[in-house]
């Protein structure tokens, strides 16, 4: 698993199994005995880091700041999504070709997630009653669609979502406005 994340990390979600079976010590076949197709593994991959996206979740519900919270969270995600170089969108891409159900469960565990920061944030009156956790994670994969190439692409994507999230106005007018 190690072996894929890291190719995935260093060659997005089309890197070469024969790599990731070498950089595991494995060979080829021993991997897709593990893993039947490129979707599966990819869904194995997936499956970690999102559990991991999910406790980070978790861990920001108690924070007393549940904007602060969410956006944190959201940052979370983009750089997720900016480092595993297109792996959610070959993961929904498969998804859509073969096995509906690869990635939906996923997809399920960040949507729960993020709804339940999304829901103290609106409590808090930090966030904009309007607002779907679907609104929140589109603009999350749009910006890190935009970096996902560059090589300091995590942190452009912080860039970007701070700034869709507090807007274009100076700090002190920003947080005037709530999300």
């Amino acid at each position: 698993m190690t072996a894929a994340a890291d190719a995935i990390a260093e060659h997005g979600a089309e890197a070469s199994l024969e790599e990731i079976a070498r950089r595991a010590g494995v060979g080829s076949a021993t991997l897709h005995r593990h893993f039947p197709s490129r979707q599966h593994l990819l869904e194995a991959v997936f499956r970690g880091k999102v559990e991991a996206l999910c406790a980070t979740a978790a861990d920001l519900a108690g924070h007393p700041d549940p904007g602060h919270a969410l956006a944190t969270w959201l940052g979370t995600v983009a750089r997720h999504a900016a480092h595993n170089r297109g792996l959610a969108a070959a993961l929904m891409r498969g998804a859509h070709d073969g096995d509906p159900t690869l990635g939906a469960g996923c997809h399920t565990m960040i949507i729960n997630a993020g709804a339940d920061l999304l829901a103290h944030a609106r409590e808090a009156g930090a966030a904009r009653p309007d607002v779907s956790i679907t609104d929140l994670l589109t603009l999350v994969n749009a910006i890190s669609l935009a970096v996902e190439g560059e090589p300091d692409g995590a942190v452009q994507a912080d860039r970007l979502l701070t700034l869709a999230l507090t807007g274009v106005r100076p700090a002190g007018d920003a947080a005037k406005r709530a999300m």
